[in-house]
């Protein structure tokens, strides 16, 4: 199987439960992959430009929780490229607004 992979994606967004996440914004973190066939030749173009502008155009939609973002960007990466046996999308809200140091909170799935 060939995996295309885009990690690291840095943005901020006013997303999040708190009223104070909507006036600073937090600083979130995505990670991608998406698995394609490779018995296919020539194997099937998965192109991360495409990957990027998708998970940049979720984060500019109203949200509140990570699950949201992972499951939508997921679902519109699978309309894309309907030949992907298995897409993972993770989604981490880096120094999450807790009483402790925490370096990121983290949702993932994959389908």
């Amino acid at each position: 199987m060939l995996t295309v992979s885009l990690h690291g994606i840095r943005l901020n967004a006013p997303h999040g439960l708190y009223p104070q996440e909507h006036v600073l914004g937090n600083e979130f973190e995505v990670d991608v992959d998406v698995w394609v066939p490779d018995e296919l030749q020539p194997w099937p173009f998965v192109d991360y430009t495409i990957i990027f502008s998708i998970v940049t155009e979720v984060f500019h939609r109203e949200g509140q929780l990570l699950e949201t973002f992972v499951l939508n960007i997921h679902t519109e990466l699978k309309v894309l490229f309907p030949i992907a046996e298995k897409i993972k999308v993770v989604v981490r809200k880096m120094n999450p607004p807790l009483q402790g140091s925490v370096k990121y909170s983290q949702v993932s799935y994959e389908k």
